[in-house]
């Protein structure tokens, strides 16, 4: 299999990684994970990954906690999925490092774009965690950002279910899938495939997205080389 793309980034849900269980990490998705990165890895593709915290601990879960603390709560919840995660790819002998746009600098490195780029050239993967660092704004917007501060070829999404629907596919056995759509049917649709600012920010930087389902083989391989599955989202 050939890559379609030269550099992505991958974002993965919190929830994706527990698996069936819903909270924690699930050792044998996490490997499923590991096991498709390193084949990409493999194919010369630069790879960076930004996981959401959602496994561990999803907004003020019922509470009624200050936002920002819950927001920065979050953030925390996404360094343990990342130190996880690099730990299993490590494992697999390919270096790994995490970035962390809060500075805990005794687990981690703090983002920097420059030093990205250069963990790129040397081979390595790069998982960047805390979101953006900021209260009030999603991973995805997260996701969005560094995607387009990377120059991304493409933002994969992997998902719980296999693209994007009208309506909840879980719930309305009639909900139609989109194969393709545009970041402004997105945005003015309130579709739930992503939150408004990260597909503005793509959209005005023109970075595609591939929502897709993880559960499916190789959906991370197939993703990168191009293969049709999932929803595209882009200008075109």
């Amino acid at each position: 299999m050939k890559p379609k793309y030269h550099r992505v980034l991958l974002k993965l849900s919190g929830e994706a990684l527990a698996g069936e269980q819903r909270f924690g990490l699930n050792e044998d998705v996490i490997s499923a994970v590991v096991d498709q990165l390193v084949k990409v890895h493999e194919m010369g593709v630069e790879i960076a990954l930004v996981i959401g915290g959602g496994n561990f601990w999803r907004g003020r879960q019922g509470t009624n906690m200050d936002r920002t603390i819950a927001d920065q709560m979050g953030m925390l919840a996404t360094v343990m999925n990342s130190l996880a995660m690099m730990d299993a790819i490590e494992k697999k002998g390919i270096p790994t490092r995490v970035q962390t746009a809060l500075n805990m600098v005794s687990l981690a490195e703090p983002y920097v774009l420059r030093k990205a780029l250069h963990h790129f050239e040397k081979g390595r993967i790069v998982i960047m965690a805390c979101g953006t660092g900021n209260p009030y704004c999603s991973t995805d917007t997260a996701a969005a950002q560094r995607a387009c501060e990377i120059d991304a070829d493409v933002l994969l999404m992997a998902k719980n279910i296999d693209g994007i629907y009208d309506s909840d596919p879980r719930t309305n056995p009639n909900a139609k899938k989109y194969e393709r759509l545009s970041f402004a049917e997105v945005i003015n649709h309130g579709l739930k495939a992503m939150d408004a600012t990260a597909a503005t920010m793509c959209m005005e930087n023109d970075v595609p997205v591939l929502a897709f389902s993880l559960a499916e083989p190789d959906a991370i391989i197939r993703a990168v080389c191009g293969e049709s599955l999932g929803t595209v989202i882009s200008n075109d």
